[in-house]
């Protein structure tokens, strides 16, 4: 397994100012004062929920390996939502800036992409993570079965983790996002149209149109080649999605 952290990956300790809830531009929503101090605790608690996942996520895929010799997770990427990006949640959900609306609101202020390799992979992996007892599957949402209207195909499932302090337990929500090579790169590609490309309306319609019918091709292809995969390797058909269970 490769790990990769996305260009938004933050670390409280060496990048303090990426967390600073006061920077960005002069018209910006900030927070009060007085919850500085506790928006970076609270982000530090965010950033050590996430590597608890990862490193539940890296010890799955290492038994895989000496258990089964195959290896389920092709790359991981962590990222924490930039001080921009929260507030700007918020702000869109007309929601109050402030520590405790961040803690009650939003459930990926902290996030793994777990890029496996056949799809039986995805629902595998997220069985195994979810069965853990220090963990709680708080939300499950299965993009693979039910794909959004534009082709999007995903299993995003938000886990609860206990990050140890010196104050005791605290569950901190995560969210996974399990994804097959394949729709990897089909999202990276359609991110890139939705936000970056800057096309005409008619462009834009006539690649949104030729990616759903990509989708639909890659998940007829990524059928047969896991057909394939369990004929050689003798791999279970897995295909269920963890339910919630808090």
């Amino acid at each position: 397994m490769n790990e990769a952290n996305s260009n938004n990956t933050t670390n409280t300790h060496n990048n303090t100012e990426h967390h600073c809830p006061q920077c960005g531009k002069s018209n910006a929503p900030t927070l009060p004062e007085d919850q500085i101090d506790e928006f970076v605790n609270m982000m530090q608690v965010y950033e050590g929920a996430m590597y608890e996942i990862s490193t539940k996520l890296e010890i799955l895929d290492s038994e895989f390996q000496v258990r089964f010799s195959h290896d389920p997770i092709h790359h991981m990427e962590r990222r924490l939502k930039s001080v921009h990006s929260i507030f700007e949640k918020l702000q869109r959900r007309h929601l109050d800036i402030s520590t405790r609306s961040i803690r009650d609101n939003l459930f990926d202020v902290a996030g793994i992409r777990v890029i496996c390799n056949y799809r039986d992979d995805v629902y595998s992996v997220a069985q195994y993570l979810s069965k853990q007892t220090d963990i709680q599957v708080l939300q499950v949402k299965d993009y693979i079965k039910n794909p959004k209207q534009n082709g999007y195909r995903s299993l995003h499932v938000i886990y609860a983790v206990p990050v140890f302090l010196s104050s005791g337990a605290h569950y901190t929500p995560v969210e996974v996002q399990f994804r097959t090579i394949a729709m990897d790169y089909w999202a990276s590609l359609e991110h890139a149209l939705r936000y970056k490309a800057g096309l005409p309306d008619a462009k834009l319609a006539e690649h949104s149109q030729t990616l759903l019918d990509c989708a639909r091709s890659l998940q007829n292809i990524e059928a047969q080649m896991q057909g394939i995969h369990r004929d050689i390797n003798g791999a279970p058909r897995v295909e269920e999605a963890p339910n919630s269970r808090v």
